[in-house]
């Protein structure tokens, strides 16, 4: 590609106007994104958009310049954000992009708005927003007729979302219907990445058990889409696929094909420093442990996660996250720590909308704390929601963790794989009723 040296050289001539430096500077930008140089591409921003967290400096801009160093400081905030773990980035990256939308619409520019509400779409699928993201994705979908780079980035995006929302059959149909655009854009990262998505669809096909060679299909895919994204150069899409064909070999029970794919995916972004999709990496790593019945291990790796993940604001990995740390925890026979996990995964899966998931957590429960549910008289959901049926199941395993040691919370909170702290804290809120289980609070005298 010559986009990148050309615009460089433009760059340095010193009669260019703030206008047409910002011009510039944003395409050069562009060309930085679409390699995956995040960080590069900001730095390119520098001089208008000192750094992520701050508006960029409008003063003498047109509009339509202004607008587009808002939607690329948008993109760059939210990505980069997203490995670098900052708090709330997503809210500000969803407000930069906004007022360039508003901008753009002002202007008439109709495709540069399409764009915006595009880059608006991924902020919300980041945070679990689902809804919100087809919003935005559905209007610039019926605004892009032509077959081009931005309606590929649309037809993505919105199957992207499809998945995420469990909605397979739509993002099959949706590629499918669309299957002509890899060979109508130059784009090698937008042709990997619809590789990769379709590659995504048949894979959850095959988990499924649907009828078809779906498994076969996503490793034609993920091929295709490796080899794009080298050529664009891109590390941190070749990386993710590297993860989805650990995550392959990890569901084939190949695991050591799953270890050799799932380290290189973290080499890479550890070259990268992309500590949330290290974390997602790390899930991954800590289910293929527990396959091989490495539970210490697993607890280790999915812990680790959870806590990477907690800090940013992408909630669908937090959630799987969890889901393993709990199953990890469980078998360890931690099953104060696990019901803890299961619930905070049934918790936020229902706040995105992945009720399906929220099911599958459940079940999950059931068939990883069997022998604690022998505590009940039965073992059957009773109508309640989700979130009751796990309140119930604590409340009865801490009865259970009471009565066998004597009422002592110390000992209680051992067996159930927590700290003091955090049963004296579900006695005192949630769980009030069995406070007379415990033995009486001995005050210690003061000291004189």
């Amino acid at each position: 590609m010559t986009l990148r040296p050309s615009l460089l050289r433009e760059l340095v001539n010193p009669n260019l106007s703030a206008g047409s430096r910002a011009k510039l500077c944003c395409e050069l930008a562009r060309d930085f994104e679409n390699r995956g140089e995040y960080e590069e591409a900001a730095e390119v921003l520098s001089a208008f958009w000192p750094r992520i967290g701050e508006r960029p400096n409008l003063e003498g801009l047109e509009r339509g310049i202004a607008a587009e160093l808002l939607l690329r400081a948008g993109v760059l905030t939210g990505v980069i954000s997203s490995s670098r773990q900052i708090t709330d980035a997503q809210e500000t990256a969803k407000n930069l992009i906004s007022e360039s939308l508003t901008l753009f619409e002002s202007l008439r520019y109709r495709n540069k708005a399409a764009e915006a509400q595009i880059e608006l779409a991924l902020c919300y699928w980041r945070t679990g927003d689902y809804n919100n993201a087809l919003d935005f994705l559905k209007p610039a979908l019926e605004q892009l007729t032509a077959d081009n780079e931005l309606k590929a980035k649309a037809v993505i995006r919105k199957a992207i979302v499809d998945i995420d929302s469990d909605r397979l059959p739509e993002a099959l149909q949706s590629l499918t219907d669309n299957a002509a655009l890899p060979q109508k854009i130059s784009n090698y990262t937008l042709i990997g990445c619809y590789h990769q998505t379709l590659g995504d669809v048949f894979y959850y096909l095959w988990k499924s058990a649907a009828p078809g060679d779906y498994l076969d299909r996503a490793l034609v895919e993920y091929a295709a889409a490796s080899y794009h994204f080298e050529l664009a150069e891109h590390k941190r899409y070749r990386a993710n696929v590297e993860n989805n064909l650990g995550v392959i070999n990890f569901e084939i029970s190949r695991c050591k094909e799953a270890h050799e794919h799932l380290n290189r995916a973290r080499r890479m972004f550890v070259s990268l420093k992309d500590k949330g999709a290290m974390a997602q990496v790390d899930e991954t790593l800590a289910r293929v442990f527990l396959k091989e019945g490495r539970y210490t291990d697993a607890e280790k790796v999915a812990r680790a996660s959870v806590r990477t993940l907690e800090k940013n604001d992408m909630q669908l990995p937090l959630v799987e996250s969890l889901t393993t740390h709990g199953t990890a925890s469980a078998r360890l026979g931690n099953y104060g720590v696990a019901l803890s996990a299961f619930r905070r995964t049934i918790e936020g899966s229902q706040q995105i909308g992945c009720l399906n998931r929220a099911g599958q957590v459940a079940l999950t429960v059931f068939q990883e704390m069997g022998d604690r549910l022998a505590v009940r008289d039965k073992a059957t959901v009773t109508g309640r929601s989700l979130t009751e049926e796990i309140q119930s199941l604590e409340h009865e395993l801490i009865k259970h963790a009471l009565e066998t040691n004597a009422g002592s919370v110390t000992r209680a909170a051992k067996t159930l794989g927590i700290s003091y702290q955090d049963l004296h804290y579900m006695l005192a809120t949630r769980h009030k009723d069995l406070l007379k289980y415990r033995t009486p609070v001995r005050r210690r005298p003061r000291k004189q």
